[in-house]
C-alpha cells in the first residue's frame, strides 16, 4: 500500500539517511526510536508537509512523492495540537467534508464519532476535553474523510495510563477494521501492544525492521539492544484462575501465574531478566514460578552475565560473575528458574 524509497531529507545539520520500509494494506506498522532521531520528520515528509532531498513515495502504486498534501488520500494526527480551538469538535470532525463539498456531512460525523466514542461531546470545543476525548475526535476526524492511512505521531504520549490503554484499543479495533497505521512512539511497550511490524530507527535511519517478536528476540545491533532492553517477550494467552487473584498466562504449553489486571485473552509478557533467579535446585523462596530447564547460552553482559535457560520457553536470566562461578553455570546444565508474579508484566 505504501512504499517509502531510500528517502532523503536534510533541515540544518539533520538527515533522514536512504530510508526504506513497505506498509502492506492492514499493517499496524511502528516506527520506534528516542527522541531526536527523526520520526517526526519522516512521518511529515509521507503526509507531504515537507519535501525530501531524494528518494520516492508510493502510495498504492502512485507516485506520491511531490503531490500536494491535500491529495494524498492520507490523515495524520499529532499528540497535541491537531483540532482547531475556536471549532465545536463537530466542526472539526466535519471540516474536510465541508472542504471537498461532502452532501452526507452530518451522516458521517456521526457514524465517526459513534465509532471513536465521542458522540456524546460534539457540542465541546476541544479545550474542554481530556486528553483521550481529543484523540478520540482527532481520529473521528481522520475517519470522517474516508482515509484508509493514518499517520500517527506520539499519539499516546500525553495521555493517562487509563486513557492510553482505551486509546490502545480503540487503534487496535480501527486497524481490524481496515485502517492502515504507520505510528511513530519512543515507548517500546506501545509498540509492543498495537505492532505487526516494527522499524526501529537510529539517528535517521531505519535500522531494523521486523515483527515484533524479533525485534525484542533478536535485536540486530547493539544499539537496538539497548534500546529495546527486552530479553524475555512473549505472546501468548492470560486466563483467570478460579478462586485466586492471579491469572494464568500460557505460552507454547508453559503457564505461568501472573498478577495482572489486563482482562482474559490473547495478550503479550515481559519479564524483566534481572527478577528471574536462577539455582542449581527448585527455590524455597516463595516465588510462584518456578521451572526446570537447561542451559543453551552464557554470554557477557554490561553487569556480568546473561544466561539463557530453555524451560520449554526460553528465558534470558542477568547473574553476577561470582552467582556465575558460585553455581558454576555452563551451557547444557540442568538448572531451575523463578520469579514472582509481580515480575510479569502483561500487556494487550
Amino acid at each position: 500500500m505504501l512504499e517509502i524509497l531510500d528517502l532523503c531529507m536534510r533541515i540544518g545539520s539533520f538527515e533522514l539517511k536512504s530510508v526504506r520500509f513497505a506498509v502492506e494494506r492492514g499493517d499496524y506498522f511502528v516506527v520506534l526510536g528516542s527522541s531526536g532521531v527523526g520520526k517526526t520528520l519522516l512521518l511529515e515528509t509521507i503526509a507531504g508537509l515537507l519535501p525530501p532531498s531524494s528518494g520516492r513515495i508510493l502510495l498504492r502504486g502512485r507516485d506520491i512523492t511531490f503531490e500536494k498534501i491535500q491529495k494524498r488520500e492520507m490523515s495524520i494526527v499529532y499528540q497535541d495540537s491537531d483540532l482547531f480551538p475556536h471549532l465545536s469538535v463537530y466542526d472539526n470532525i466535519a471540516y474536510p467534508l465541508r472542504c471537498r463539498r461532502d452532501k452526507q456531512v452530518d451522516g458521517k460525523v456521526t457514524a465517526a464519532a459513534l465509532k471513536t466514542g465521542i458522540a456524546d461531546k460534539l457540542d465541546r470545543k476541544p479545550a474542554t476535553l481530556s486528553g483521550g476525548e481529543y484523540q478520540r475526535a482527532a481520529l473521528a476526524r481522520s475517519l470522517a474523510a474516508d482515509s484508509d492511512l493514518f499517520l500517527l505521531d506520539e499519539p499516546l504520549s500525553l495521555l493517562d495510563a487509563k486513557s492510553r490503554n482505551e486509546l490502545r484499543g480503540l487503534l487496535r479495533g480501527l486497524n481490524r477494521d481496515g485502517i492502515t497505521m504507520v505510528h511513530v512512539t519512543h515507548d517500546y511497550e506501545e509498540a509492543i501492544a498495537l505492532a505487526t511490524r516494527i522499524g526501529v530507527m537510529e539517528s535517521g535511519r531505519l535500522v531494523q525492521v521486523a515483527p515484533p517478536d524479533e525485534i525484542f528476540r533478536h535485536p540486530r545491533s547493539e544499539f537496538i539492544a539497548r534500546f529495546v532492553g527486552i530479553k524475555n517477550y512473549f505472546r501468548g494467552t492470560l486466563r483467570p484462575i478460579v478462586g485466586s487473584d492471579l491469572k494464568e498466562f500460557s505460552s507454547n504449553g508453559i503457564k505461568i501465574l501472573c498478577n495482572t489486571e489486563v482482562p482474559e485473552g490473547p495478550a503479550f509478557l515481559i519479564i524483566r531478566h534481572g527478577e528471574v533467579a536462577i539455582g542449581n535446585a527448585i527455590e524455597s523462596s516463595g516465588n510462584c514460578n518456578s521451572f526446570p530447564g537447561v542451559i543453551r547460552d552464557v554470554i557477557p553482559a554490561k553487569l556480568g552475565f546473561e544466561v539463557t535457560v530453555d524451560v520449554g520457553i526460553e528465558l534470558v536470566v542477568g547473574i553476577s560473575e561470582v552467582e556465575r562461578r558460585s553455581l558454576d553455570l555452563s551451557i547444557g546444565k540442568q538448572v531451575w528458574v523463578s520469579f514472582n508474579a509481580s515480575a510479569c508484566n502483561v500487556y494487550v
